[in-house]
Parts: structure tokens; sequence; C-alpha cells
């Protein structure tokens, strides 16, 4: 498996090595590993005196530093989301200078306390617009198992930095696919958790109308499922708290789904990797129940359209109430923007009821299967430059990423948790991803039926974990 953020932990908890060295052994690698374009912005100071304080606490206060699973452990926040403090987010825009740096959101404040040690933040596209992380301000993102690939958008430096061994675990967002199309396109696990169940506080601006979830991507089911004990749970503010679903997972009815229509096909070989994922399930006598393109050919289309609406709303509202210089923005971007102030209200309503109702056909499905299992990429991750972002044709934009992940969007306008992970490699040794998707609060499920498939061992990371002993 190459090691993962646990097996870092273990080792510096043991006294294998400590979180400064680990810390140094990162920073040495992002050096290194710099033309992948992964880290947008990166601070070694404030890393290393995180990793001072954590080896600090390891001595005075063995205890305490023993309940943070993750203590002494190096990692990066994405360049969208959090914030995090001492880490000046741009959104991948040069509308925003990198100076200053708010306080931590409630979600930085649990990685903290987990254990992690920050010191820098990972590239995306320009406010996570994009299936391919290469804003104009740079760098541009490629993937570390085939540079001339993207890494996947908008999380795809996060995947870069964890595929590259960088860091073993990186923060991540998801609002269209942008957990789990990175970590589909770099050979990881993704899970974009259920509705509300990371924390938004303290401002709880809601501005995505709650189709944004923030988690991580890992190198192994295990970590996926610590980090989303340790990050997930609401402190305060309008959602009740998702805790998972005390449920069982023998005899489980895998819905399959291995269709995804004339208008954005599939290729062969990613169907047949979900096919041998279900016979692997069905073996451990679970029940596979197919399903057909026709249960989700409408709610993917009406995802898309609420995608769509959602964000351009966003971007309109972002630009007039914090007074941007939108000319400075990328074409794209503006074009986003202009799409949210010409969209009328009762378009803009009509779409918001398309996803209520998006939300009630999954459920329905759901009272055929107990978790679906899915195709995540349409193919191999694309070329560097697939998703151009110096052209005004958003339903073009659009088109694009909904044919290279059809499936994406589902689970961000629904509301479900979704994961993705690799089952096998391609013929240029490309990741074949598969996506699980659960009811609401099943993430418990999600994770162990992941954890069932990675114990086939289909795929093997290529670099290993900086600093982790051999």
């Amino acid at each position: 498996m190459q090691g993962d953020a646990t097996d870092l932990a273990a080792a510096i908890r043991h006294g294998s090595l400590s979180a400064t060295e680990a810390m140094q052994a990162s920073l040495e690698a992002a050096q290194q590993q710099e033309p992948l374009g992964a880290i947008a912005y990166l601070d070694a100071a404030i890393g290393l005196a995180s990793a001072n304080d954590s080896d600090r606490e390891r001595r005075s206060e063995p205890e305490r530093s023993a309940a943070r699973p993750f203590a002494g452990v190096p990692t990066l926040a994405k360049d969208l989301g959090g914030p995090f403090a001492g880490l000046p987010v741009a959104a991948g825009s040069r509308l925003f200078e990198r100076k200053g740096g708010e306080a931590d959101s409630d979600l930085a404040s649990r990685f903290r306390d987990a254990g992690f040690c920050l010191f820098g933040l990972t590239t995306s596209p320009e406010f996570g617009l994009s299936l391919a992380s290469e804003p104009a301000i740079g760098p541009i993102c490629r993937n570390p198992l085939d540079p001339a690939r993207t890494a996947g958008g908008s999380s795809g430096g996060a995947a870069a930095a964890v595929a590259a061994g960088i860091v073993a675990v990186a923060h991540a967002t998801d609002a269209g696919g942008s957990i789990r199309v990175p970590a589909a396109c770099c050979g990881l696990i993704g899970m974009k958790p259920t509705r509300g169940a990371i924390p938004g506080g303290p401002s709880f601006g809601n501005h995505l109308a709650g189709i944004a979830s923030e988690l991580t991507v890992c190198r192994s089911v295990r970590d996926t499922a610590l980090t989303f004990d340790r990050l997930s749970g609401q402190s305060r503010g309008p959602f009740p708290d998702p805790s998972p679903v005390d449920i069982d997972n023998d005899c489980l009815r895998i819905g399959l789904l291995v269709d995804t229509g004339s208008v954005y096909p599939t290729e062969g070989v990613r169907l047949a990797a979900v096919e041998a994922a279900a016979r692997a399930l069905e073996s451990d006598g679970h029940e596979i129940v197919p399903l057909a393109w026709a249960d989700f050919e409408w709610a993917v289309a009406a995802s898309g359209r609420a995608f769509a609406d959602i964000v351009s709303v966003n971007l309109a509202a972002l630009m007039k109430t914090a007074a941007l210089d939108e000319s400075r923005a990328e074409p794209l971007t503006q074009a986003f923007a202009a799409r949210g102030r010409a969209l009328s209200a009762i378009s803009l309503w009509n779409t918001l009821n398309d996803a209520v109702l998006v939300s009630h056909k999954l459920w329905a499905l759901f009272d055929r299967a107990d978790c679906i299992l899915m195709p995540m990429l349409s193919s191999a991750p694309l070329a560097i430059g697939s998703f151009p972002s110096d052209h005004a044709d958003t339903d073009l934009h659009l088109k694009r990423m909904t044919a290279f992940a059809p499936l994406a969007c589902l689970a961000n306008i629904s509301g479900f948790p979704a994961l993705t992970l690799p089952f096998g490699q391609d013929e240029h040794a490309m990741p074949l991803p598969v996506q699980i998707m659960a009811p609401m609060g099943h993430e418990p499920r999600l994770l162990s039926l992941a954890a069932r498939l990675e114990a086939e061992g289909r795929w093997q990371h290529r670099f290993p974990v900086a600093g982790l002993p051999s």
C-alpha cells in the first residue's frame, strides 16, 4: 500500500521519527515534486512551528498527544473552503491577495485537534469551477501517475499531493464531485459525506445552498474512516447532527448500474471494473440488484441544472457583495457570474424544486437497494488543457464535465453520501475507480464495503509517503 496517514502517525507515536522530521520530509518532497503543481501556497515556518509544538506535546503531555490520532502528521488545506488560520485562501483567483488570513473555521479546528500539522494550500481551479485544477494564476496541477493528464478538480492539488506522497492525507471539498473526481483520477479514496455531517461554522453562510461538503482525500479506507470520525458532527448551527446510522452490513442489496446512457457513455473497461466489484461483493453473500440508466437519467440531468444554477447565482452574489473587480477574473468565471445575474427567480425556484425531487427519486431507489454501485469516471483522466477557462461558453464547459463524470453531481444535489475508490488499473496503468452511494447517514456502510473492495488488493500506490520509515 506504500503507507498511509495511520502508518505515519504510528511511526511518530512510537518514536521512529519526530513530527519535525516528518514535516521536513514533506517540505523536501514538496520541493522535489514542485513540477506537479500540487501546492499553490507553502509556508514552511508555519509547518515547522506546528510540528515542533506537536513534538513538545508528545514529550510533556503524552496522554493528550496520544488522544490525537494524527498527532504530528503533515497535511495541506485546499485553496478553497476552510479557512485555516495563517493560510490565506485565494480560491485559485487573482481577485484575492494572499495576505493576512482568517481565523480557523470549526472544521479547521478539528483538523488541528486531530493532530494534523498544516503547512500550505493545494491548487484549485478558480472558485472550484472545473474538474481540472489549472487556474490562470497557476500552478497547473498534473497527475503524478501521468503528468500529461489532469489530477482532476477542484481538489486536484490535494489529490496530486497525496498520490505523490508529499502528504498522506489532505483537506478537500466537494460541490459537484470535487473530492471524488480527483481521488478517482489519482487512485485515492474520496468520500463526500452526508449533507450537514461536516461542521460549517462559525459563519454557516450556506453559500452553495448545501450542495458542498468538506472532508479529505486519502490513501486508505481506514484513513477516510478515521478522518470522518474526527471531523464530522455539528457543534452549532441550523443543521441537525447527522450522526451515522447504526446499520447491519450483512446480506445487503447492492444496486448495480453499469450504463450511463448514449449521451455520456462510459468506457467498457470502467464498466467492467464496476461489475468486478459487484461480483466481489456478491461472493460475500450480498444480493446484486440490477438498475437501469432510465432509473437515473432524469435525476442526472436535473442535478446538472441545479449545480449550474446554484454555482452561477453564488458567483453573481459574491461579485456584488464582496465588491470584487470581476474583470480580473477568468473569462469562464465572468460568464458564470453573468449567467447567475440573468437567471430569473422563477427559473431558480424550479431548479431548487427539481433538486428536492432528485433526492426523492434516489430515496425511491434505496427502497430497492441498500446502496448503489456505479461508475465514477467515463474515461481515464483527460489531458492537461481539456477543461479550458479562457472562454465564455458555460454550457460547453458543463457538458464537458458531465461527460467526464456523469454521476458525480447526484450525491451533491441529493445530499446523500458517496465514496470512490480504485478497483484495478487500465492498460495505461491508470486507476479504474468505482463509486458507491448510500442513504443519508450511512457512511459506515460505504466504508465497510469500500474496505472489503480495498482488501482485494487491485490497486497499489506508486509513491511512498514522505518521511515514513520503510
